[in-house]
């Protein structure tokens, strides 16, 4: 994840300095360096930033310590903040999305459902204001790919009133071109 902005569909940034944000670390990984002297550890984090009222970022850091990779994370994720459509307290319309071998399918439901998803979709979703949804990671069970898919679906989504505009647009550039 060190560049989210590849990943994830044309959207406006979100300026996060005037924002109250919580970060929730989904995964933490130790990796082991073999070297003469020993072995050398270094840790990865994978944290998602969100507000719970529309906008969320997630980002992986890598540093020689836990609370520095976590510290990097949560900078890079301000730095990369989405903001998502919400149709009340759930999404506007079903997602499938795939990020390599992760598969991520996300469903709007009714009201008082609650959020019925697992692992990084869960944390995603709780962090973008998510509050009636059904969730299923599909494919690979890796925590950084199925937080990438779910940063994709989420700037895929698109709320009523874009559809309805761009449709307008485009219906316009064709009676126009008559």
């Amino acid at each position: 994840m060190s560049n989210p902005r590849k990943y994830i569909a044309k959207r406006e940034r979100v300026d996060a300095a005037d924002l109250e944000l919580t970060e929730k670390v989904v995964f933490i990984n130790r990796v082991a360096k073999v070297m003469q002297g020993g072995r050398r550890f270094h840790f990865t984090a994978i944290v998602v930033v969100g507000d719970t009222a529309g906008r969320v970022g997630a980002a992986m850091g890598k540093a020689t310590e836990v609370p520095e990779a976590i510290r990097k994370a949560g900078t890079i994720a301000r730095k990369h903040m989405i903001s998502v459509p919400l149709n009340g307290t759930t999404l506007p319309h079903p997602l499938l999305v795939h990020f390599g071998a992760a598969r991520v399918l996300m469903k709007p439901a009714p009201p008082g459902t609650g959020l019925i998803a697992g692992g990084g979709v869960r944390a995603v979703l709780e962090m973008a204001g998510v509050k009636d949804a059904v969730a299923k990671s599909l494919g690979s069970n890796n925590p950084a790919n199925t937080v990438k898919a779910t940063m994709l679906a989420l700037s895929r989504l698109r709320s009523p009133d874009q559809i309805r505009d761009r449709r307008r647009a485009v219906s316009q550039e064709a009676s126009v071109g008559r």
